[in-house]
């Protein structure tokens, strides 16, 4: 590590406050509060996730695809309100009815940028879903985000980007309908 890895680093404060953000809005995912989730992203956000593929050693710089490839999802807050709003709306029979999650993230490292006010952090996830009387399911991954500070946000902090990197290559789940 060097010593500009080591400045770059946010406060034990900032990093409490982003990792607290981050637990509540994994809190609001398992109580299905779609409309206070979606208050914790930026109007103008990015939640993607790219197409993983399983790469030699020498060849993993290239295992994730770029942006504007090819993706499990990649939308915008207006897509984000779309698939909250259908959730709501009953119709989305993927989730009706609706699954039961629980959302853990962990090892959460918090970086200042060049912008003040703003982060890049980096947590893992495991999410376990039940839905119906037997299916089960248990994803895994790495989330890259850039939180920005936005006091007048209900939790202090927005997510301007959110990347989902599943530890998987084949997703063996029935569907993505989760948030993760």
């Amino acid at each position: 590590m060097t010593v500009a890895d080591m400045q770059s680093r946010a406060s034990m404060a900032e990093a409490f406050e982003v990792s607290r953000f981050l637990y509540d809005e994994a809190q609001l995912l398992d109580d299905m509060e779609w409309d206070a989730w979606l208050s914790c992203y930026h109007p103008d956000t990015l939640y993607w996730a790219p197409v993983r593929e399983n790469r030699v050693y020498r060849e993993r710089k290239f295992e994730t695809y770029p942006r504007g490839t090819s993706a499990h999802f990649e939308e915008t807050h207006i897509f984000l309100q779309q698939r909250v709003h259908r959730l709501k709306s009953q119709k989305a029979w993927a989730e009706e009815p609706a699954s039961r999650s629980r959302h853990a993230v962990s090892n959460v490292r918090v970086d200042r940028t060049e912008d003040p006010g703003a982060y890049s952090v980096r947590s893992n996830f495991l999410v376990y879903r039940t839905r119906g009387e037997r299916d089960q399911d248990l994803v895994a991954g790495e989330r890259r985000d850039r939180i920005v500070r936005a006091p007048e946000a209900p939790y202090g902090f927005l997510i301007q980007e959110r990347q989902v990197l599943f530890d998987m290559a084949t997703i063996l789940v029935k569907n993505l309908s989760l948030f993760y």
